[in-house]
């Protein structure tokens, strides 16, 4: 297990949302006050300011507001990076997302997976991408993280959403 016992409350949680903070690749105190857990880009764990159980419900106000009307029962994950990224011609930015925060994303998939009884399927364990068209939640223009700066053949949510799904259940073997 790579994500601290104590980041983890015994509480009923539905999905876990994989994002890019958008910024650089070191985890700055707007990033931590939207996601429970950052990656940095040499691929250490950053703990929000929010606990995942603070996202059990969201009426107070005092949650991880990562997903535009998906927060309530999901926890937020986010890899350090992608300031300046564009979709189309694709640019990764100046501080491109990695391989390694990439793997370690699935290794922290799944033990959250596996804590929580989350099923690493598009429904439970997607990216910030795949929220629109998998839940039907309308987002505003948000492609993260639906192309990966090491390989640029992969392109589109739900590819790289699977291949980290695919790692997620690898690890929880």
């Amino acid at each position: 297990m790579i994500v601290p016992a104590d980041w983890m409350q015994p509480v009923k949680m539905q999905r876990i949302v994989f994002h890019w903070t958008a910024g650089g690749n070191n985890v700055s105190e707007i990033d931590r006050e939207h996601y429970h857990i950052i990656i940095a880009g040499d691929g250490h764990l950053v703990r929000g300011d929010h606990d995942i159980s603070d996202n059990v419900r969201t009426g107070d106000g005092d949650y991880a507001a990562h997903t535009l009307g998906c927060n309530t029962g999901a926890i937020g994950v986010s890899l350090a990076g992608m300031a300046g990224a564009v979709e189309v011609p694709f640019d990764a930015g100046k501080f491109p997302i990695n391989i390694h925060q990439f793997d370690v994303a699935a290794h922290v998939g799944a033990d959250l997976c596996k804590f929580y009884n989350i099923k690493p399927d598009r429904q439970h364990a997607l990216s910030h991408a795949e929220v629109q068209t998998t839940l039907g939640i309308r987002q505003r223009g948000k492609w993260d993280i639906a192309r990966l700066p090491w390989d640029k053949s992969v392109v589109g949510a739900h590819v790289v959403g699977d291949m980290l799904r695919s790692k997620i259940v690898e690890y929880m073997e």
